[in-house]
């Protein structure tokens, strides 16, 4: 089986798991649809714009980190909640992953873009602007919560996750801003060596 059907048949066992009987419906939809329009855009560039191996491998862990919290809702991921219990704590954490997520692996797109591109060259620049957009998209995902929120009422409450925790939106933020960070300091040397292949 080549990477790319893997790709395809992993994203969608999981995709058709997550949808049959979630939590709430109308969250799971809320929830996988940064990964449903994903799947059609990568499509469509694939043959003009090919990502790198590593970015593809992250995306499909991110749609998965999505279809799981789309399937049990953020606040009830079943496994976070044993981790709650034996940590003691009460809040089950498995939206602090997805945010986490959604700092180093957009951080890491931003930059295979931007220097594939030629918008940037590697350094320390090019990492702080990807940190930066990372920290944007995150900011920006918080204020589509919000809208939603508005829009919908209470029945964006299991969709915005904040399980009784004031500073949520802040910690979310925190979380993506730190996933970016890591990110590019732990595969910045892989990413590499992957823009050098396709080059060459």
């Amino acid at each position: 089986m080549n990477k790319q059907l893997l790709w395809f048949v992993i994203f969608f066992s999981v995709l058709v798991w997550s949808g049959i009987n979630p939590k709430d419906q109308f969250t799971w939809f809320l929830e996988v649809a940064p990964a449903l329009i994903a799947l059609p855009v990568l499509i469509f560039t694939r043959n003009r714009f090919p990502l790198t191996p590593l970015i593809y491998v992250l995306i499909l862990i991110h749609c998965v980190i999505l279809m799981v919290g789309g399937h049990y809702t953020y606040a009830e991921v079943p496994l976070f909640d044993w981790v709650a219990e034996v940590s003691g704590g009460d809040r089950n954490n498995y939206d602090k992953v997805g945010h986490f997520a959604q700092g180093f692996i957009p951080a890491l797109i931003a930059r295979e873009i931007l220097l594939r591109n030629e918008v940037l060259k590697p350094g320390g620049w090019s990492n702080f602007i990807c940190v930066c957009f990372a920290l944007a998209l995150s900011a920006f995902y918080e204020l589509i919560e919000w809208w939603v929120a508005l829009l919908t009422g209470e029945d964006a409450e299991a969709f915005l996750g904040t399980q009784g925790y004031i500073w949520d939106t802040q910690s979310d933020m925190g979380m993506a801003l730190l996933g970016a960070i890591l990110g590019l300091l732990f595969l910045v040397k892989i990413h590499d060596k992957q823009l050098s292949d396709l080059k060459g």
